[in-house]
């Protein structure tokens, strides 16, 4: 769509005021020193008061000039050949009048066809002016040769010298015009442009925040909700051994206690992330090197435990390893929570570009929902990474999750 300019500002509608009262000003004096001067252009010119009544008429249109261009420039025109006609009038300040109304249409008017035809128009009747005053000339009483001391003959001199003054004059008013013209509209480009890159920077700042708000609460959900769930087991099953087995009542409660320290060690561990830059972030945080451990939590929540590593084992970006690990922790977590399973099966393997993890039990094999707060976070720390997750009941029996996290970008 084209670009349409706004309208002038009260500053620059005020400007327009000051600059017809200079310019009414300035066309007064030079009337005055010019008739005191006996130098005024025509034969036959008006009195003193007629020429300052012209003046003004052409002055006064300028003071709505930026407000109406179109208008102001064809009632210049119309006043500026009114007053040629009439002898009246100083053709300097006069001129200098209709340069202005011709600059502003290129400057201001909002239909550029219009702008450029009427400019285009304007400037064929002053030429056509031009050639009736040239033809007066020769028509009218010689130039004494007294006068005439060039090389050139005194017609051709004339019609040469009012050619290139006028094309000159014209081409000029209406080049500047459009120049303005095109520095406005890029000055309006630059300023959307501009505004468009802070409305983006604050929507990408908001977008981080969200996205920041949601990584601490996974994180919080993994590491509570994990530790919590084994604590609640053990504290169980110590409740029930209490009497007739203090032993392993005591076993029961030591695990708890260890499994309550490594919460509360997770979480000063993610706190201290939060508290700190962005480039710690996954410095204290658990990768595979940690998934021995977390298994063995699970087995002392009562389940059968196997683990297995197959493909070529090698190092993998730490914040795929942080999301593998929490992958399979809130996997193990929903296993003793909902599942009811004796047994879950945790197998890694390495392939070419990826890094696929599979959690298997032989539970119940009922989903706990999709909008649980632990497959939503299983699934968007994958995603993250490009990755792909499956979570459903298996064939048989059970749960099965499977992810897979690519790992081609690792150096």
């Amino acid at each position: 769509m084209q670009w349409r300019r706004p309208g002038p500002t009260p500053a620059q509608r005020r400007r327009d005021i000051g600059v017809a009262v200079l310019v009414l000003l300035a066309g007064v004096e030079f009337t005055v020193l010019v008739d005191s001067m006996g130098a005024y252009p025509f034969l036959n010119p008006p009195g003193l008061p007629a020429q300052v009544a012209w003046t003004a008429a052409l002055s006064l249109p300028l003071v709505v000039r930026r407000r109406f261009p179109l208008a102001v420039m064809l009632l210049v025109s119309v006043l500026f050949l009114a007053a040629q006609w009439n002898q009246a009038g100083d053709s300097l300040v006069s001129s200098g009048v209709l340069f202005l109304a011709i600059f502003t249409v290129g400057a201001w008017e909002r239909n550029r066809l219009v702008a450029r035809w009427s400019r285009i128009g304007v400037i064929g009747v002053m030429f056509l002016w031009l050639g009736f005053n040239l033809v007066r000339f020769l028509l009218g009483p010689d130039v004494p040769s007294d006068k005439m001391d060039g090389p050139m003959d005194p017609v051709l001199a004339r019609v040469l010298y009012g050619l290139e003054f006028n094309i000159f004059f014209f081409v000029f008013a209406y080049v500047v015009g459009e120049m303005a013209w095109t520095a406005a509209r890029r000055q309006a480009q630059l300023e959307f442009q501009a505004d468009e890159l802070r409305r983006s920077q604050e929507q990408n700042v908001r977008g981080a925040i969200a996205a920041e708000r949601m990584r601490i609460a996974r994180d919080l959900h993994d590491v509570v909700a994990h530790h919590v769930s084994v604590m609640g087991i053990q504290a169980g099953a110590a409740r029930r051994v209490l009497d007739s087995d203090p032993v392993l009542a005591r076993d029961a409660l030591q695990t708890v206690e260890k499994t309550a320290r490594t919460a509360i060690s997770e979480l000063r561990g993610l706190l201290g992330v939060l508290r700190a830059d962005a480039e710690s972030d996954f410095q204290a945080a658990p990768g595979l090197d940690d998934l021995p451990e977390l298994l063995e939590t699970a087995r002392s929540a009562g389940l059968e435990v196997s683990h297995g590593v197959y493909g070529d084992p090698r190092e993998v970006p730490s914040a795929v390893a942080v999301s593998a690990y929490r992958v399979v922790q809130e996997a193990l977590t929903n296993v003793v929570k909902h599942s009811g399973a004796s047994h879950v099966d945790v197998r890694m393997r390495f392939l070419d570009s990826a890094l696929e993890l599979e959690v298997a039990d032989d539970g119940r094999g009922r989903s706990t929902g999709e909008s649980g707060f632990g497959l939503v976070g299983m699934r968007e720390r994958v995603a993250v990474h490009g990755g792909t997750l499956e979570a459903g009941p298996r064939r048989s029996s059970g749960y099965l999750v499977r992810a897979s996290l690519p790992t081609e970008e690792i150096a």
